[in-house]
């Protein structure tokens, strides 16, 4: 199904904010601003992982729902254990920053593709008759919504401000 005129026009716009947050939800560039390199492996207590794997479990769903929208050969991970760095696993800066940048990265893709006027958003995926894109969008944003909102949770118990945040 082919939308045209203002209903895709809207659909869109709201896709984006939705995308990007802010909206009843802090987004993504302000939960990780300001975040201590100190802090990156630091696991909050009662909490198996570090800052870093949460961020990289974010990288890893994200890119797997563009994957499987662009990609009709791409083989989804195995949950959980490989949605998951291990949990021994130790960051540095450059990673950090690499976990960041593909992100930011993926994301953009995710609103390029909602910005496509070729993007038909409620026929299904070639590869995939039982998902429509419209729904993979939505799946990415609020996979995306309740990391963030755990991510800036984390940084209050530790201790660490969020910037613009309580």
């Amino acid at each position: 199904m082919k939308l045209t005129g203002q209903p895709i026009t809207t659909i869109r716009e709201q896709l984006t904010a939705l995308l990007q947050g802010g909206n009843a939800h802090m987004g993504f560039e302000d939960a990780v601003k300001s975040f201590p390199t100190d802090f990156v492996n630091k696991k909050p207590p009662h909490i198996p992982y570090s800052f870093w794997h949460l961020l990289e479990h974010i990288r890893i769903a994200q890119w797997d729902i563009l994957e499987f929208i662009r990609d009709p050969e791409h083989v989804t991970p195995e949950w959980p254990v490989n949605f998951w760095p291990p949990q021994d696993k130790i960051a540095d800066e450059a990673m950090w920053n690499e976990t960041l940048r593909i992100i930011r990265s993926d994301l953009k893709s995710f609103e390029d593709l909602v910005n496509d006027p070729e993007t038909e958003f409620f026929s299904p995926i070639p590869h995939a008759l039982k998902y429509n894109i419209f729904r993979q969008i939505l799946l990415v944003a609020d996979h995306n919504a309740y990391h963030i909102s755990e991510l800036i949770t984390l940084r209050q118990t530790m201790g660490i401000p969020v910037p613009g945040g309580w």
